[in-house]
């Protein structure tokens, strides 16, 4: 019985600091800046592939860019549109004011295929 109350008043407590109105902090896929409405692109890297074949985002608008590595080791530059990620920095990001499709490459030399390691970046 006394295992159960200190259980319930636990529940109690936890419950009331939740809704104390604290402001909650931003999630992970929120850029620093609080801009929660900046698009996200996240590219992950796999052993000479990303993700996908191609990323499109809208012109004139904040775009974080994250860099997830899910098999070996791996940096992006993004020509054009000054990204450049790596394990030292996973996130950036960035307003593109000009559409256009943007070459995205693995910039760490990874084996065998990483001349082929390659994906498109598309401002509409």
């Amino acid at each position: 019985m006394k295992k159960w109350i200190v259980s319930m008043a636990a529940v109690g407590l936890i419950f009331a600091l939740s809704a104390c109105g604290a402001k909650e902090a931003p999630k992970a896929s929120e850029p620093a800046n609080g801009n929660s409405a900046a698009q996200q692109v996240k590219l992950v890297a796999t052993n000479f592939q990303f993700d996908q074949k191609e990323y499109k985002v809208k012109k004139g608008e904040d775009v974080t860019f994250s860099l997830e590595n899910k098999q070996g080791m791996h940096a992006v530059q993004i020509s054009g549109v000054n990204v450049g990620l790596d394990n030292n920095n996973k996130t950036k990001t960035v307003k593109i004011d000009k559409t256009g499709t943007y070459d995205i490459v693995c910039s760490l030399p990874c084996g065998s295929g990483h001349a082929t390691m390659k994906s498109k970046l598309i401002v509409e």
